[in-house]
């Protein structure tokens, strides 16, 4: 057992910050990271209500001896560092001895602890930072700290807490960073009386990453190991078609320690550039080990954040790292052409092979006629998707011409008023008694649209418009979103879903996990219902109907990127989110193929809606050009 010391006043003053208990999951990072400093390989954590009644952790390290228990908790007090040049060069997890003294002061703590050297161990308890026991006790070699009743002096930070899920969720991710920078450590993670983890502590990386992220998401990661100028860069990426729509599950772990980098994400996307979509983002557990000398930890109160001496060589060494092995493991198939190679011909079908594949074709070329009623099924009323099945008949007038069948209904004739005809009395109407009705308000009139000629489509992704004196020029898919979005909020009560035949497990990071259950109200709302499926996983058993045939796990993780960045909106605020991310994806895309009949009908139903200009994003749906800007550009005028 190495040496407590109390820091002098001049050394504590050079920390440059201190140790604030937040929450449950602070005194758990701390509590591990000591354990392992003090040479542990097997680290067991019990909770129960989120850690904020019990927390028990228990190692088999060098453990603390009698004589030193009660420096252990004096503020300040630490056998990591004695002089102020230690600072420059932190090679442990803690140093600033500030964590038990912290503990100590806002909860009940119990020690039990022995050295190898002792025969009879040490039972140690404080509360609210004034000890209470000192005795005797039978215990194994190495240290066992139980913390009871968080906050029970200070009502004021309890407030603060959430709920014992959130709370939960939140000392989980913890455990998953202590195991997936130590592999060699067996950790074991209890929670309510269920095993939630437990690793083998074979200093396997990958079976560590198996244990903590699951099976699914350790199938699509890539080896990588890579040196540059002293910085050595080793661990596992995801393969290009397995990103993600976030990064929260991108580890970065410096010399064992879990760190928040910038420079090495930027590097890590940059090698990724031309290989994902936009938006998109890589997934990795990357290990950077670098001289403690070049590194200064000792800048933010949870050393999350590290100030590296040389930026760029830290970049260089992530971005290189991740693109060497990018190149190695594309597993993609390489179309080859060979001049050598003869060409080879099928011999001709036979007579009654030929009538089928007619028969096939012509099928396909039945299909390809009827209209796209799916891409219509979200944007149109009951009255307008029968007439989407039962098309206007064509018939012949006096004059030998074509002309449609008009049709009575107002929906389906936006350029003109309906009129409504008065009930004419008669004098043979008996007089009944005055009953009271309930007041209808009248039906809205869509307003007089000018008369337009749909000219076709540019780039499968622009409607062309022309209207009296103008072109308009319509992009579909904001279009299509902006209707989806204003059907979704006129609908809150009454989502159209789907019950999936299949239900769809999607793996999420701690943080997402935890934001998920926290809101499943607020997903039923918008016609997701999600279920817990436990260790880190949900499972969805229903969606909206607009999303059906979307990639769902995608979806999902979307959506939990977002809620835990939102944690301050308001619920309002967070639904309309949620409408305007499903109707993004369930809008038709740029370059989906649109039949003409399908473009007639979407104009006039835009049209007639004039509030529709911009979509969810703000950008807008169309955009006029007079007929007098056109011919200025081609010196007409």
């Amino acid at each position: 057992m190495p040496q407590i010391n109390i820091l002098p006043k001049h050394i504590a003053e050079l920390i440059a910050a201190g140790e604030v208990v937040e929450r449950p999951a602070s005194i758990v990072k701390e509590i591990m990271e000591n354990a392992i400093d003090a040479g542990a390989d097997k680290i067991t954590l019990e909770i129960k209500r989120g850690g904020i009644t019990y927390i028990r952790i228990t190692d088999n390290g060098c453990g603390i001896d009698r004589e030193n228990i009660r420096k252990a908790f004096i503020s300040h007090a630490t056998s990591k560092i004695s002089t102020a040049d230690d600072l420059n060069a932190i090679c442990t997890l803690g140093f600033r001895g500030e964590a038990l003294a912290s503990i100590a002061a806002v909860s009940r703590v119990e020690v039990m602890t022995r050295t190898e050297q002792e025969s009879v161990g040490t039972r140690y308890c404080i509360e609210g930072g004034e000890e209470t026991v000192i005795d005797d006790a039978g215990c194994p070699k190495g240290t066992t700290l139980v913390v009871r009743d968080l906050f029970y002096n200070t009502p004021a930070r309890m407030k603060f807490l959430k709920k014992d899920v959130s709370e939960g969720n939140a000392v989980a991710s913890v455990v998953d960073r202590i195991a997936l920078s130590h592999p060699e450590v067996s950790v074991r993670f209890i929670r309510d009386s269920k095993d939630v983890l437990f690793t083998s502590g074979d200093g396997k990386l990958d079976s560590a990453i198996y244990k903590v992220l699951g099976r699914d998401f350790a199938s699509t990661l890539i080896p990588c190991d890579y040196e540059l100028e002293g910085v050595r860069v080793s661990g596992y990426i995801s393969k290009p078609f397995n990103a993600r729509p976030n990064r929260m599950m991108q580890y970065f772990f410096l010399n064992d320690r879990f760190i928040k980098t910038r420079t090495g994400m930027v590097a890590l996307e940059e090698a990724y550039k031309n290989s994902v979509m936009v938006g998109k983002f890589p997934a990795c557990v990357l290990k950077i080990q670098i001289a403690p000398g070049a590194v200064d930890v000792n800048v933010h109160p949870a050393k999350t954040e590290v100030r590296f001496a040389n930026e760029k060589m830290i970049f260089n060494a992530v971005y290189y790292c991740a693109k060497s092995a990018l190149q190695q493991g594309d597993t993609r198939v390489q179309a080859s052409f060979s001049r050598k190679v003869a060409r080879q011909f099928m011999p001709p079908p036979t007579e009654g092979k030929q009538i089928k594949i007619y028969e096939q074709q012509l099928e396909q070329i039945k299909k390809e006629a009827q209209p796209n009623q799916d891409f219509w099924t979200n944007t149109t009323s009951a009255e307008f998707k029968k007439e989407v099945e039962k098309p206007k008949p064509i018939v012949f007038n006096d004059n030998s011409k074509f002309e449609i069948e008009k049709n009575d209904e107002p929906d389906l004739v936006p350029c003109f008023k309906p009129t409504v005809q008065e009930p004419v009395p008669s004098s043979e109407t008996k007089t009944e008694p005055v009953v009271t009705a309930p007041i209808v308000e009248p039906e809205p009139v869509w307003p007089e649209v000018e008369p337009y000629r749909v000219i076709g489509e540019a780039f499968k992704t622009y409607i062309l418009v022309e209207q009296g004196k103008k072109l308009l020029i319509i992009d579909k898919h904001a279009a299509h979103e902006r209707m989806l979005f204003e059907k979704f909020k006129a609908n809150r009560d009454g989502i159209e879903t789907q019950m999936l035949l299949s239900p769809v497990t999607v793996t999420l990071s701690k943080e997402e996990y935890s934001a998920v259950l926290d809101n499943l109200d607020l997903l039923e709302k918008a016609g997701y219902y999600v279920e817990d499926f436990g260790g880190g996983m949900v499972i969805v058993n229903e969606c909206p109907t607009a999303v059906a045939d979307a990639d769902l796990a995608e979806v999902i993780m979307e959506l939990a990127g977002y809620l835990v960045t939102s944690q301050k909106e308001l619920i309002p605020e967070k639904l309309d989110w949620i409408y305007h991310s499903t109707a993004c994806r369930a809008a038709i895309k740029a370059g989906d193929r649109t039949s003409d009949y399908e473009l007639d009908k979407f104009v006039e139903k835009l049209l007639n809606n004039p509030d529709i200009r911009y979509c969810p994003h703000g950008r807008p749906v169309l955009i006029e050009m007079s007929r007098y800007e056109i011919e200025k550009n081609f010196g007409r005028v």
